[in-house]
């Protein structure tokens, strides 16, 4: 896992449904998702609410004056209770640890047990090993 594969709100791209080519709903995409950073991309889900990534005054939302925004929260409490995963505490580790430490975090907790490949968030799926 690297950092430019964590997006301005939180979330670990390289974890993501889209990234490795499906849908929520198990359809395969026309094509994989890059990250949100990656060819300058932004952050998908919150951009177009937000006046402070479009300008790029933060790289992470942690760094904001208004975080955690009214946006992110409807986000957070979404995965939150859909995914186990929340981007608040993702981005509280990043500043309180460091890129370094989520990181090796993140490899543990989306590590196959099988293939030792990355686990999707959105639907705990292998796409190293696991079926299609």
């Amino acid at each position: 896992m690297e950092s430019e594969m964590i997006a301005p709100c939180g979330m670990n791209c390289s974890i993501c449904v889209a990234y490795f080519g499906y849908r929520i709903d198990g359809e395969r995409r026309k094509s994989t998702c890059s990250g949100c950073r990656p060819d300058k991309r932004k952050c998908a889900f919150i951009i177009k609410r937000c006046k402070y990534i479009p300008k790029e005054e933060v790289e992470f939302c942690f760094e904001c004056v208004e975080f955690p925004c009214d946006n992110l929260r409807k986000l957070d409490k979404r995965y939150r209770t859909r995914f186990d995963m929340s981007m608040i505490e993702n981005l509280e580790f990043i500043k309180e640890n460091g890129m370094d430490k989520f990181l090796k975090q993140q490899e543990e907790r989306y590590k196959c047990p099988e293939c030792g490949g990355v686990i999707c968030v959105h639907n705990g799926k292998c796409y190293s090993c696991g079926p299609e």
